[in-house]
């Protein structure tokens, strides 16, 4: 599988189109931010491991049941994927207090949920993702409730999953952000109309929707990162 054309480059990664249409290679870089981009910096090796480490719990995910967007590792940097068009929705759960929601609701850290919490944030770049709630959400036509309902039940998948694994390491699982995606319909895969739900913008970038009347047609929402 060869890259063409880079189709995005962002924070962590390149994104190549191949000679399959529906796939496309990740190439993660050794660049790290913090602050929203306003800290910058390079950990030499970070891609590398950010790669393998990503493709090894997406393949792990997969037999516990969660459909994600790996196909193949290809070198110790560069991951083939499925191509998706991006649900612009971060999805963060919380296992204990920490970080934003602690300075956010005034509480100190480190308080252990009876339950994991969810939140969504808007993926947008301008607004500096701002907090979204999921009546939002669907006014906005950013998702349905199917698709809501559907990435809930994907995400607290991982966070069962997650936290299993990382006990066994000696690691307590705080708090980690998910993005999702939908697969391309048979049919639909250059939604080019009114109505059709999201604009299929290359992997990683914003996603996009036109306007129009009645809930999107996507295709399976699956894990992306």
């Amino acid at each position: 599988m060869n890259k063409i054309e880079q189709l995005y480059e962002g924070k962590a990664k390149k994104v190549y189109s191949t000679e399959d249409p529906n796939v496309v290679i990740v190439s993660y870089k050794d660049d790290a931010t913090a602050f929203d981009g306003l800290k910058k910096g390079t950990i030499t090796g970070k891609g590398a491991i950010n790669n393998q480490m990503t493709n090894y719990l997406m393949q792990q995910l997969e037999k516990a049941g969660v459909p994600t967007h790996f196909v193949e590792e290809l070198s110790e940097r560069e991951t083939a994927v499925k191509k998706v068009s991006i649900v612009p929705l971060e999805v963060i759960i919380r296992n204990i207090s920490a970080g934003s929601f602690a300075k956010r609701y005034g509480v100190e850290e480190g308080i252990v949920f009876d339950e994991p919490t969810i939140e969504f944030s808007y993926k947008n770049d301008d607004l500096h993702d701002p907090l979204i709630n999921s009546y939002h959400a669907v006014a906005l036509k950013l998702a349905t409730w199917d698709e809501i309902d559907t990435i809930k039940k994907y995400a607290f998948q991982v966070n069962d999953f997650l936290k299993k694994t990382l006990a066994e390491c000696g690691v307590t699982l705080v708090d980690f952000k998910l993005e999702f995606g939908h697969l391309p319909v048979l049919g639909l895969q250059d939604r080019g109309e009114a109505g059709q739900g999201p604009l299929p913008p290359g992997p990683g970038q914003r996603g996009g929707r036109l306007s129009g009347d009645g809930p999107p047609s996507a295709g399976q929402v699956i894990l992306h990162l």
